[in-house]
């Protein structure tokens, strides 16, 4: 697939660099993670109306920019170079995605104009304990109650769980599955910060117990549901792809400026060899994400399988890539004062998140059919 960049988005990544680069230093970036909301609520409206990113992938129907997977991939990008603190890839991306595929028409024009003005933020609280990342697994059941519903389990790994005030929950209704609305205060809910391994990103476990909430689906969402979820990974992998492309930059430049022996440390081979190897894994990561990105904006029906492969890609890559650069910097990269354990600890954690790279290995597989998912 030929990658061609117009203008437009040279233009984007443009406006949103510069904007991260002032916004989301690596000394805001510490304030923020240490904070308790985890995010600056003035840097997101102006990201919503300055920069128009929070409902980028919002439809103009509906109050966002209409833009698509290209440009997500973009900003993302941008995002992972400098580890932003921000509810993105739970408002912005999953749960927008969900509501724009799976959600009724009244929701959709209720949820999304608030969710792309930056006035609410949402969450999708799917992933059990049992297999977090599959729809499939899901146990949760809704129980009917006169015109409404109630839920009752939990939910864990739910991105931004602790500060949403729009949670839309998956669950079952007579086996399938079918999206519910609960008011961030309703009764039986009960929510928990989990400790973080990146604390640059929060993660919460939901509490239902006979909890109010209304249904805003209608029939069987599961397609529906992995597509979105199919957007979020490839957003992800571009996070991942821009925090390597940092951590490669960082790196490089300490060689440059590293003495040993008389001579810059990036004169000896070793380390030559390491750098090249990274700048290896970081272009083969791009292809990957934007592989994926220009197919769902072109090919849809392809778009499973090449976020698959970018996220299992990214995350191998990413990792490595943060673990190669403490090894550069030395002693130095172990130290809390430096920036190199804040990416790779991003960088592990995104491992994680949405599935490992073996399981998207092995779900990319399912897809073109060489085995059972």
């Amino acid at each position: 697939m030929l990658f061609e960049f117009s203008d437009e988005h040279g233009e984007l990544r443009r406006t949103v660099r510069d904007f991260f680069e002032k916004e989301s230093d690596e000394n805001r970036v510490r304030e923020l993670m240490s904070s308790e909301q985890g995010f600056d609520p003035t840097c997101w409206g102006r990201m919503a109306e300055e920069l128009g990113i929070v409902g980028l992938i919002v439809s103009e129907e509906h109050g966002g920019a209409g833009l698509g997977m290209v440009e997500l991939a973009i900003v993302a990008e941008e995002m992972g170079r400098v580890l932003l603190c921000a509810p993105y890839l739970s408002s912005a991306v999953l749960a927008t995605s969900v509501l724009e595929f799976a959600a009724d028409e009244a929701a959709q024009k209720e949820i999304l104009p608030k969710l792309a003005s930056g006035e609410a933020i949402a969450t999708l609280a799917f992933s059990e304990a049992a297999n977090p990342w599959d729809f499939s697994a899901i146990a949760m059941t809704a129980e009917p109650k006169g015109d409404a519903f109630q839920l009752s389990g939990e939910k864990t790994y739910v991105l931004d769980g602790q500060i949403a005030n729009e949670i839309i929950v998956v669950a079952r209704v007579d086996g399938s599955l079918a999206l519910f609305r609960v008011a961030d205060d309703a009764s039986g809910l009960s929510r928990e910060a989990l400790p973080p391994f990146d604390p640059t990103r929060r993660i919460a476990a939901l509490r239902f117990k006979n909890t109010p909430a209304s249904r805003i689906s209608s029939g069987d969402l599961c397609c529906q549901l992995e597509c979105a979820l199919d957007r979020a990974i490839i957003a992800l992998a571009a996070e991942q792809l821009g925090g390597a492309q940092r951590v490669l930059e960082t790196t490089i430049d300490f060689a440059k400026t590293r003495f040993q022996f008389g001579r810059p440390i990036g004169s000896f081979q070793v380390i030559k060899h390491g750098c090249a190897d990274m700048l290896v894994e970081v272009e083969f990561a791009r292809s990957a994400v934007y592989n994926a990105a220009f197919s769902g904006d072109e090919d849809p029906q392809s778009v499973a399988v090449a976020a698959q492969m970018a996220k299992s890609y990214c995350s191998d890559a990413y990792l490595d890539i943060a673990n190669r650069s403490i090894q550069i910097h030395g002693g130095m990269g172990f130290t809390w004062e430096h920036s190199a354990h804040l990416y790779y600890k991003r960088a592990k954690a995104s491992e994680i998140l949405f599935g490992t790279a073996s399981y998207h290995r092995e779900r990319m597989a399912a897809l073109l059919g060489f085995g059972a998912r």
